[in-house]
């Protein structure tokens, strides 16, 4: 016995269709999915509305109206849902300028790797360069002849052979050419990072990081700054009377005389030391990062890196701090500038002056 009216029955069979299509489209903001009205095919069994053809299509049904709707909903839910956290970030579009492609092997610098090899190389250059110029320094402490013959040497390097200074400016043009390659691979490579696709940056992990680390653009610039300030003041002789700071005058060949004018002005010894601690500084993560950008990393090499760099900053440190040091004190000193061309007459003889 039926206890309902068949009015009753279809509301509330029909109150129960819109609730469960509310659970399937919960944020779905159409009306036409809770105001559709049901035909009666849908109060008989799953099989019934199967054989009627008013199933969703994509359900396996045939009516198309069904279908149609079913898929409208489900496009609105699917703007509704979608929040913009979820959508990929578009990278920002990179300037596309002209690139010249260079030949094998040029074209390998035009590479990330390329110049990470390039630093590390020219760095380890240039490290031999700063420990072979600090041994030579060492003449300082022999005498004012002693490093004037030294010096001489240096500028008549296959005397006989070539041109006096030939060698010399070789020497020259490979270090300029190690140390401009050096910085254009740092700053092309800092290029690089700063242009790269944002999508694969990551935070900055400081864990590892040291203090040497932190601070390389800066040492660099400082040791760039300081090495056009080197030449300039005890090679070229262009601080001869700039502010009274080269003292009695810049004597050509005579390396005592120009120390010891040159840093016996505090400011000036004070600029060689920060100078030489951004060096020492500079040198200890850098001599790391070259075995690692040349691929020499193996568990038995890698220990040994860091007390080796540990070293060599600090002989770097020592020996060079202690020049101006010294020119302060008084043990590095200078009476008179010496006669460089009577010297090389004479044969450098070795007296009372040394």
């Amino acid at each position: 016995m039926n206890m309902f009216p068949p009015s009753e029955v279809v509301s509330l069979v029909s109150s129960r269709r819109r609730k469960t299509n509310k659970v399937r489209h919960p944020t779905a903001t159409s009306t036409s999915a809770t105001k559709r009205v049901l035909p009666m095919s849908f109060l008989t069994t799953r099989h019934d509305r199967y054989r009627a053809g008013v199933l969703p299509s994509c359900l396996g049904g045939h009516c198309p109206t069904m279908g149609q709707h079913h898929i409208k909903d489900k496009v609105e839910t699917m703007a509704v849902t979608q929040r913009p956290q979820d959508k990929l970030r578009t990278p920002k579009p990179l300037k596309k300028a002209a690139r010249i492609i260079l030949p094998w092997p040029l074209n390998l610098y035009q590479t990330a790797i390329g110049k990470k090899w390039v630093m590390g190389l020219t760095g380890l250059g240039l490290v031999g360069f700063v420990v072979a110029h600090m041994i030579g320094n060492l003449h300082l402490y022999e005498g004012q002849i002693a490093v004037a013959e030294y010096a001489h040497s240096l500028r008549t390097i296959a005397d006989g052979l070539l041109p006096e200074t030939a060698v010399l400016w070789v020497l020259r043009l490979g270090l300029i050419s190690m140390f401009g390659l050096h910085i254009h691979s740092a700053v092309t490579l800092t290029r690089m990072n700063q242009v790269a696709n944002s999508a694969y940056q990551a935070p900055r992990d400081y864990a590892k990081a040291n203090f040497a680390s932190r601070t390389t653009r800066i040492t660099g610039l400082i040791i760039a700054v300081f090495v056009i300030w080197h030449l300039a003041d005890l090679t070229w002789g262009f601080t001869d009377g700039f502010m009274g700071w080269q003292g009695d005058g810049f004597n050509h060949g005579d390396p005592l005389w120009n120390v010891d004018q040159s840093m016996s002005n505090i400011v000036i010894a004070l600029w060689y030391m920060i100078a030489t601690v951004a060096v020492a500084v500079h040198l200890f993560h850098g001599i790391g990062s070259a075995f690692t950008s040349i691929g020499i990393n193996s568990p038995k090499i890698t220990p040994l890196v860091k007390p080796l760099a540990a070293g060599i900053a600090g002989l770097i440190l020592v020996g060079n701090l202690l020049f101006p040091i010294m020119v302060q004190a008084g043990v590095l000193e200078a009476d008179t500038p010496a006669d460089i061309h009577q010297l090389i007459e004479d044969g450098f003889p070795h007296g009372e002056n040394e």
